[in-house]
């Protein structure tokens, strides 16, 4: 299935309509298989897009998210990380070699329903990234 068959009936069931741009990040980002940046998406996608614009990529990207195309993540350097957004999953990730890992969510989900019992919130969204130190480099490898 190419990724214009499997988005657009997603966003035209939001009432939007795929258009180029939002193609071309969706297509970065769906075989990346990996949290990028908004520059590297822009890279990325301007190679498959011409006269894409970087601040397009970003207000792409802030309307793929809205919309539950795209998911944000911290991953510890200040910036949002985007990746698509296929399961409810969290990342381990480690300091020292920058490896990671993703963590499903049920692993969690008892953690999400105590922090609602205990201030009320429903979480709607929720995606973790834990920093710690790999099995490898607690190891010296």
């Amino acid at each position: 299935m190419s990724c214009a068959e499997e988005y657009t009936p997603q966003l035209r069931s939001r009432g939007y309509r795929m258009t180029p741009q939002r193609l071309a990040i969706l297509h970065v980002l769906h075989h990346s298989g990996k949290h990028l940046t908004p520059a590297q998406i822009y890279e990325k996608a301007s190679r498959e897009l011409e006269g894409l614009t970087e601040p397009t990529v970003y207000r792409t990207l802030e309307f793929l998210a809205a919309n539950g195309l795209a998911r944000p993540a911290h991953m510890g350097n200040g910036h949002l990380a985007y990746e698509i957004a296929r399961h409810e999953h969290h990342h381990l990730k480690c300091r020292t070699c920058g490896n990671e890992m993703e963590v499903e969510h049920a692993v969690l989900e008892k953690l999400y329903r105590q922090l609602e019992s205990a201030t009320g919130y429903l979480l709607t969204d929720g995606h973790i990234t834990f920093f710690g130190i790999c099995p490898n480099c607690q190891k010296g490898e």
